[in-house]
């Protein structure tokens, strides 16, 4: 079934199929998902995988969210973050609205704002303040990120506190063009997760060069994560990739380096 919702930059429509709830912008292309019965769980794939910052940075006082979709990303922080603060950067208004109405979107309170304005000048007032930026920025034909050049990127890079984490969704058209924008602004700072069954690649990018991570450490979040909430973690460690194309190391003493 799909209904229409509103005018906005897109006609936002939603269906429903074996109780998960769709968002979509007027086409097939789905642009978030809710379990019905479970509104605060991770319907797709890849919004678990966008909750990977929390194998580096596991406790974020302030998380910026570009491009709210069905509320999902917003919704699990909020729920399970109880210390973080929140923000969300949606341009559509309808988009906002339907979130709201459908996808269970809590009220804005002490913990969440959500703040209808473009991502790409939003994000060149959050200078070194931010600890988790996750990045899902789509229109209706989803072809490819709509804010996806190196001058994006470096403003992503530069809002970041210098142990802050920035987790990016890439679907659609080629991978490289995004890689080597995310590589102008990051230089070799970033690392690729496992691609999704639905075609997703998250890239997680930081904001100075970092020496590594103990994989050992690595290892017991992910355990943490799985038990805790059900995501595959220790999967994303076993699939990531750096900027080199080189697998994780194994074996005691390990370190993951970027």
């Amino acid at each position: 079934m799909a209904r229409p919702e509103g005018r906005g930059r897109s006609q936002v429509t939603l269906s429903e199929a074996d109780g998960v709830r769709y968002l979509h912008f007027g086409t097939e292309w789905v642009q978030g998902a809710m379990q019905i019965a479970h509104p605060y769980r991770l319907a797709l794939e890849y919004q678990q995988q966008m909750m990977a910052p929390m194998l580096f940075a596991p406790k974020p006082d302030r998380i910026v969210q570009l491009g709210l979709g069905a509320a999902a990303l917003t919704k699990f922080c909020y729920r399970h973050l109880r210390a973080s603060r929140i923000e969300v950067v949606e341009l559509d208004p309808d988009v906002i609205r339907v979130a709201r109405q459908w996808f269970a979107l809590p009220a804005d309170d002490g913990r969440l704002r959500v703040v209808q304005a473009d991502a790409g000048v939003h994000i060149r007032g959050l200078s070194g303040s931010v600890d988790w930026l996750q990045v899902d920025l789509y229109d209706a034909r989803a072809a490819g990120p709509v804010l996806d050049d190196t001058a994006f990127y470096r403003a992503c890079r530069a809002c970041l506190r210098s142990e802050g984490v920035a987790a990016f969704n890439l679907f659609g058209g080629a991978l490289r063009p995004s890689l080597r924008a995310i590589g102008a602004a990051f230089g070799s700072s970033w690392l690729r997760l496992p691609p999704t069954s639905a075609g997703n690649r998250v890239v997680l990018a930081f904001a100075p060069p970092v020496a590594g991570w103990p994989v050992e450490r690595l290892r017991r979040r992910a355990a943490t994560l799985e038990k805790r909430f059900g995501l595959a973690a220790s999967e994303w460690l076993d699939g990531l990739r750096s900027a080199t194309a080189r697998p994780i190391p194994t074996g005691p003493g390990a370190w993951l380096r970027v």
